[in-house]
C-alpha cells in the first residue's frame, strides 16, 4: 500500500473543505448533482469519444496502482539472477528450466525460457526490448488517459457553470433567488479544476512513476538474463545490473567465495546455494 497517496488525497481534499468552512462557508454549497453530473458525464464522454476501448478499460484496470502499486523489489530481483547466474555457471542454463517452470512472471518466464533454448543473446535482446516498448506505450497511453480528462474536466466545468448562469438569468423576476443561482452555477467550475488538479493529474503522474519501475525491472531482466546466457562472472553482472538502481536499493554486489574472473565454472561453493532467494521462492 502507497501510504503518501493516501496521505495525499486526505490533504488535498481536507485543504479544501476546512478552507470553505474557516470562510464562513457550508461543506453543502458544494454538493450539487447537476454539477457533478456534467462535469464527470462530459469528461468521461469525450474521453469514450477519443480513447481506444482496450486503452480505455487498461486505464481504469491500473488506477489500483496509486494506492496498491505493483511489488517491484530491484534488489531482490537482483539476487534472485545473480544466483541463476551461478547455478548456470556450474550446472548449465538447464538446470534453470524448473525456475522458469515455476516464475509466475511472464516477462520473466519468457526471457528465462529464451536463455534456456539456447536461442543467440542479439535475438533474446531483440525479441525482449521490443516486448518491453511495446508494453510500455500501452501502459502509457492508459495512463495519458488520465491526464487528458484533466485536460476535459475545467473546460467542462466552466461550460457547466454557464448553462447555469443562463438558467439564473432566466429568474430575473425573482431578485432574492439570484445570489443563490450564481454560486450554486460555480460549483460545476469548482468540480471540473479540482477534480483536474486534485485527482487526474495526480494519478496520471503516479501512474507514469509506477510504469516507469516497472519498465526498470525489465531491463533488470533483459540485462541479466543476457549475462547469464553470456556466462558473466558474478561480480560483473551484480556491478552492471546495480546500476539500474537507485542509492539505498542495494550495496555493492561482492563474488562469492572462490569466485574469479575467469573462473569458469566450478569453484563455487555449495554452501552459497542455501537459503538462497530461489529456495524461498519454491517454498512459499
Amino acid at each position: 500500500m502507497d501510504l503518501l497517496s493516501i496521505i495525499g488525497v486526505v490533504l488535498a481534499f481536507l485543504s479544501v473543505t476546512v478552507t470553505m468552512l474557516l470562510d464562513g462557508g457550508s461543506m453543502l454549497s458544494l454538493v450539487h448533482f447537476p454539477a457533478f453530473l456534467i462535469v464527470v458525464g462530459g469528461t468521461v464522454g469525450a474521453i469514450l469519444l477519443q480513447t481506444p476501448t482496450r486503452t480505455f478499460f487498461r486505464a481504469f484496470r491500473m488506477l489500483p496502482w496509486v494506492f496498491f502499486p505493483p511489488s517491484n523489489d530491484a534488489a531482490k530481483l537482483v539476487e534472485w539472477i545473480l544466483d541463476w547466474a551461478q547455478i548456470a555457471r556450474r550446472e548449465g542454463v538447464l538446470a534453470l528450466e524448473p525456475i522458469a517452470n515455476d516464475e509466475r512472471d511472464a516477462f520473466l518466464k519468457e526471457a528465462l525460457n529464451l536463455v534456456i533454448d539456447g536461442i543467440p543473446p542479439p535475438t533474446v535482446r531483440a525479441i525482449l526490448e521490443t516486448r518491453l516498448h511495446s508494453r510500455e506505450e500501452y501502459e502509457l497511453a492508459a495512463a495519458r488517459v488520465f491526464e487528458q480528462m484533466a485536460g476535459y474536466a475545467p473546460t467542462i466545468g466552466i461550460i457547466g457553470a454557464v448553462l447555469g448562469l443562463i438558467t439564473t438569468m432566466s429568474h430575473l423576476d425573482d431578485p432574492a433567488s439570484l445570489g443563490k443561482g450564481i454560486a450554486t452555477a460555480f460549483v460545476a467550475t469548482v468540480y471540473g479544476v479540482g477534480s483536474a488538479n486534485l485527482l487526474y493529474l495526480p494519478i496520471a503522474n503516479k501512474l507514469r512513476m509506477v510504469i516507469r519501475k516497472g519498465v526498470r525491472r525489465q531491463e533488470i531482466i533483459i540485462e541479466g538474463l543476457l549475462g547469464i546466457a553470456m556466462s558473466e562472472p558474478r561480480l560483473h553482472l551484480g556491478m552492471k545490473l546495480s546500476s539500474f538502481m537507485h542509492d539505498g536499493e542495494v550495496e555493492t554486489v561482492a563474488a562469492p567465495a572462490g569466485e574469479g574472473e575467469g573462473d569458469g565454472e566450478g569453484g563455487v561453493p555449495e554452501e552459497e546455494f542455501r537459503d538462497s532467494p530461489i529456495d524461498e521462492r519454491k517454498t512459499a
